[in-house]
């Protein structure tokens, strides 16, 4: 992918002025050379333009608010006195891996009086006696070479990994403070829904509640229909009982004519006796 390709897949709908972080590492620059980059990206802070086939540096915008510019492993030979013009505020400049063989070509940085990390690893220069010691007489105002300040005591950030690591804090803040926007309106939503629960469940319970009491309204019911049918059936059969009990008595009451019958039959021929005499 061409490097004007990537600027504009790296844009993401923003306008050049909205970016303050760009990315160009590993696309293809045109002619050794920056393309698509303009002085419209004047809030860009952080660039990085790593292994892009970079030659020079000529075509660079005008970016005044660039402090973290990563040029590390293209093949830069010179022509640095373009980043005093075009960024002089620069803070932390990488130009590792490049074909920087004397420190005649970094003189031009001493222009860039915020400059406070150069990084030269990889770079031919590096091999030249007390390489350290002119570096930091060359460029006084520099703080760390190479990741280590004149005592070798390392840099707490290496160039514009530090820098990067802020840019992270912020996009990861703003990230959490529109996902915090954006749930609140759901959080919203499921206290209605949970409201809504419970109505329907206050609900589920009168319904129940309604239906155990026709329930046991039913129950009654029946246990009082099954009392009234022992009652009826206790009455019966009493009444059989009594209708039993009479029927005896009549049996008997018919019994007694019939002995006084044939009592006064012996009566009779007794007294047709008593006549003839």
């Amino acid at each position: 992918m061409d490097m004007k390709k990537r600027i504009h897949l790296e844009l993401r709908n923003r306008t050049p002025s909205d970016v303050k972080e760009l990315v160009l590492d590993n696309c293809r620059s045109y002619e050794g050379k920056i393309e698509g980059l303009t002085d419209e990206f004047e809030e860009l802070e952080f660039l990085s333009t790593i292994n892009v086939g970079l030659t020079s540096v000529a075509n660079l915008p005008k970016l005044n608010k660039l402090k973290k510019l990563e040029l590390s492993d293209n093949r830069i030979s010179g022509g640095l006195e373009v980043l005093a013009e075009k960024c002089p505020n620069l803070t932390h400049l990488n130009l590792s891996g490049n074909k920087i063989k004397d420190l005649g070509t970094i003189e031009p940085l001493k222009k860039l009086e915020n400059l406070k990390s150069l990084d030269l690893f990889n770079c031919e220069v590096t091999n030249l006696n007390d390489y350290r010691e002119n570096v930091f007489k060359l460029l006084p105002q520099l703080t760390y070479l190479d990741g280590y300040d004149q005592d070798d005591k390392e840099a707490p950030d290496s160039d514009a990994e530090g820098y990067v690591e802020g840019l992270d804090d912020e996009e990861e803040d703003e990230d959490v403070k529109d996902r915090d926007d954006k749930e609140a309106p759901d959080s919203d939503a499921e206290g209605y829904v949970e409201g809504l629960d419970d109505e329907e469940e206050d609900e589920d319970e009168e319904e129940y509640d309604d239906d155990a009491q026709v329930v046991e309204d039913e129950e009654d019911e029946e246990e009082e229909e099954e009392g009234e049918e022992e009652d009826v059936s206790g009455e019966e059969e009493e009444d059989e009982e009594g209708y039993n009990d009479g029927e005896v008595d009549d049996e008997e009451d018919e019994e007694e004519p019939e002995e006084e019958r044939g009592q006064k039959r012996k009566r009779e021929p007794e007294d047709d006796g008593d006549e003839d005499d």
